[in-house]
C-alpha cells in the first residue's frame, strides 16, 4: 500500500482544512487508517484513527470535537476534516495504515506498529 497525503496549507486560527490521503492497491478496505502529526522539535503523535470499515473512530483528546476522520473505500481515500484550528495544530501531518487492527491499538501504539506511512503534508495555523 502506498499512501499520499495532501491538502495541507496555511490557515488562520479558527479556520478549517481538509486533508486527504490517497492509497494505492486493492486491499485498502482491509486497513485501518491513522493520522499522525509532528510539530517542530516534538515527537510524532497520534491524531485520529478509523477502522477498516469506517465503523469505528478514535481521537486524541487535543483534537476531539474539532477534527473528524472519515474514509471512502470506493475511492481508496481517508480524510481528516480539521475545524477550529489553533496555532498548536501546526505540524506536518502523516497518514498511515495498519492491517485489520482496532482503532484503540493504533491510538495506544502511537508511531509503532503501523505497516505503511505516507509522506507528510504541512499544516500551518497562524494566530
Amino acid at each position: 500500500v502506498q499512501l499520499q497525503a495532501s491538502g495541507g496549507g496555511l490557515v488562520q486560527a479558527g479556520g478549517s482544512l481538509r486533508l486527504s490521503c490517497a492509497a494505492s492497491g486493492r486491499t485498502f478496505s482491509s486497513y485501518s487508517m491513522g493520522w499522525f502529526r509532528q510539530a517542530p522539535g516534538k515527537e510524532r503523535e497520534f491524531v485520529a484513527a478509523i477502522s477498516w470499515s469506517g465503523g469505528s473512530t478514535y481521537y486524541a483528546d487535543s483534537v476531539k470535537g474539532r477534527f473528524t476522520i472519515s474514509r471512502d473505500n470506493a475511492k481508496n481515500t481517508v480524510y481528516l476534516q480539521m475545524n477550529s484550528l489553533k496555532p498548536e495544530d501546526t505540524a506536518v501531518y502523516y497518514c498511515a495504515a495498519r492491517f485489520l487492527v482496532d482503532v484503540v491499538i493504533i491510538a495506544t501504539a502511537g508511531n509503532y506498529g503501523m505497516d505503511y506511512w505516507g509522506k507528510g503534508t504541512q499544516v500551518t495555523v497562524s494566530s
